[in-house]
């Protein structure tokens, strides 16, 4: 009896050497990443977007004050491909598809993101304040 009380401490400690996964054997992942590009960066965008809804989109039809957030979705074409925004409101419908059609007067194509050397999608977070016209990037 004694002889099996000092085997199972031996057997129990020395069941890390027969573990499955060594510390040299471990793998890191390095993921290269770069995010979606406006021709003239972010602010550039923003600009020309702003510009456009002023243009064609008659904002009266809207009871739109406050922070509203865009999230644009930038396909592997550098194309944008879907937009939310939030917080959702009264003609939210209606208000995506003049916001849709606002972006597309966009001149001017998005790089897309890359990740290990291929084109990726992405997103693309504004900010807009209605209630004074100003925006801002997050």
């Amino acid at each position: 009896m004694k002889k099996y009380l000092l085997i199972l401490p031996l057997l129990l400690l020395s069941g890390k050497g027969f573990s499955q996964m060594t510390g040299s054997q471990t793998q890191t992942t390095t993921i290269n990443f770069q995010k979606a590009e406006f021709p003239g960066g972010d602010e550039a965008f923003q600009k020309e977007f702003m510009n456009m809804v002023h243009a064609y989109i008659d904002m009266a039809l809207y009871a739109v004050q406050g922070k509203v957030t865009f999230i644009f979705n930038i396909d592997p074409r550098g194309k944008i491909s879907n937009i939310d925004i939030l917080p959702k409101f009264k003609n939210n419908e209606m208000f995506i598809d003049d916001m849709k059609y606002a972006a597309k007067k966009v001149k001017g194509k998005w790089k897309p993101a890359m990740q290990n050397g291929a084109p990726v999608d992405s997103k693309f977070v504004m900010k807009v304040n209605f209630s004074t016209n100003t925006y801002d990037h997050d």
